[in-house]
This record gives C-alpha cells, structure tokens and sequence, in this order.
C-alpha cells in the first residue's frame, strides 16, 4: 500500500480527515514527521532541519487561513550532540519567530536514524478547506516552484550553503490569513504543484485547466540541464511548502494586493479534467 492509498483508507474511517490541518473548536492542529535518510540530504545542517521541520506544519497551518500560535517538536537521534541539538533548537524557534508563533518545546528520544515529529497549532474561526473551489474560479499559487528541487541537487553536488539557504522556506502564514477571506479552496504545495491541484480538485469534485509559464524559481534554471528536468523540478518534485488557491474571478485583482508575497494566477477551475498546455497533467509527486 502506497501512501496515498494508507491516505485514503485512513480518510474512510475518520470524517473529519482530509484537509491540511484537523479542526478543532476554533483552532486548526497538524502533526509531520521527518527522517534524515528520506527528508535531510548529507549536508543539511541540524538549523536548517530544525527550521525545515516546524516549517512544514506551520505551512499546514497557513493553508487553513490561520494564524499560526504555537509548535512542538520530538527531536530523536542516535545519540545528543550539544552543538547539534542547540542548533535545531534555534532553527525551530527562528522559523516560529517569523511567522509569529512560538516554539515551545517537546520531546527527547533515543533512535537510530535522526527523526523529527512536529506538531504545529492556529487559531481561526473561518478556516479555508479544500472543497470549495467551483468551475470558473481563478487557480493561484504563492511565491516560487522548485526551491526545494533545486536544494536537493545542489546538496547533491556539495554546494550546501546555497542548498541549505533554498531549504530554509518562510511558511506563507500571512499569505494564507490575508487569502482566508477570499480564497474558495487552499491547500499547500508539500506534495508538488501537479499532486496538489489533483488532491483540491478532488475534494472540490472539479477539474483545472493549467497554462504556462508556471512561476519556477530561479534557483531552478541553475541546476536544470534542460526544459523536462526544469519542468520536473518545478512541477513534481514538491516540498515547496508554498499555498495553491482557488480565488473568485472579481476577487483576485483585490486578493493579490492582500497577500504580501507574489499570488500568480497558473489557471482556471473548470468541470472536467486536470491539464497544463491542453495536455494531462499527471497525478504525481512527492511520496514519502
């Protein structure tokens, strides 16, 4: 069983399962876990997988249009280093800092491979579901595609300052409260452009028709060979952490002046299936 099916499975016994984050009497809740050999290639440093970490469900807190309050994580590794575990410390409270919550602490553990669970809380009393977007809407995306792509050559290839620089995302929360109020669906990009506009319009029972070009970041061109590693990168790949959106058409002039990050218009929903150019935009992406 592959993870989308445990997914879905898991979606059959528990109703309340399926968006980004649980809802729970006015807050928003999520929970990630990490591993070093699947998540931190050789040469992430241990700020940047503290920040990384609390990054990734802080992100699952901006896709339900909230604010961010608080997170937790449980730091396990074979064995303590002080430098190391002081680092991650300081990468879990610096990214926390910058979307103003707090990271307040967690829990210790003994394990043989280094692994991080983290769990992040919002407080909104209109969170932004995956279900709502209708054919006509304006299909957007924050930011930049293929950081995290991008990162993982680079690391590949020894450059580890600028892969850990790309590794370290600012988790659009002020994007996503600033979008709660316009946005019709919302749901990050941590499984890729392509996986994340099949998951919305599934749970929108809609479709999209996608056009080029899609906003890749720089970053990518760098590192790309040619027009399908680019594309890759930038569509598959995932690990972006950035918002997919569906905005009403009147709306999405006054939305992009809302959200203080670039909000790029990348289609339209429609009824029928998911495209990009015409052509079938393949149900894919980042599996852990």
């Amino acid at each position: 069983m592959d993870e989308q099916a445990a997914l879905a499975l898991i979606g059959d016994r528990l109703s309340a399962a399926g968006d980004d984050c649980a809802v729970v009497d006015g807050q928003v809740v999520t929970t990630d876990m990490l591993h070093e050999r699947t998540d931190f290639p050789g040469g992430t440093t241990r700020y940047t997988a503290g920040w990384r970490a609390v990054g990734a469900s802080l992100s699952d807190v901006a896709s339900m249009g909230a604010e961010a309050t608080a997170a937790v994580a449980v730091y396990a590794a074979p064995e303590f280093d002080a430098d190391e575990l002081t680092a991650f410390v300081d990468g879990a409270a610096d990214v926390c800092e910058a979307v103003g919550a707090e990271y307040v602490g967690g829990d210790l553990d003994g394990h043989d491979e280094f692994t991080v669970a983290t769990t992040a809380l919002g407080d909104t009393d209109d969170p932004v579901f995956r279900s709502g977007a209708s054919p006509g809407d304006a299909l957007c995306v924050t930011g930049t595609l293929g950081r995290s792509g991008a990162a993982v050559w680079l690391f590949e290839r020894g450059e580890v300052e600028r892969a850990n620089d790309l590794f370290r995302f600012e988790p659009r929360v002020r994007a996503g409260v600033a979008l709660r109020q316009y946005a019709t669906a919302m749901m990050d990009s941590s499984d890729g452009l392509a996986r994340s506009v099949h998951q919305l319009c599934a749970a929108s029972d809609c479709g999209a028709d996608l056009s080029g070009p899609l906003p890749i970041d720089d970053a990518v061109d760098a590192v790309a060979d040619d027009a399908e590693e680019r594309r890759e990168l930038g569509v598959f790949f995932g690990e972006d952490f950035e918002l997919v959106c569906t905005v009403p058409e009147a709306d999405l002039a006054v939305a992009r002046e809302a959200v203080p990050c670039p909000l790029h218009r990348i289609g339209t929903v429609t009824d029928g299936a998911v495209t990009l150019d015409g052509t079938s935009l393949p149900d894919r992406g980042y599996s852990h």
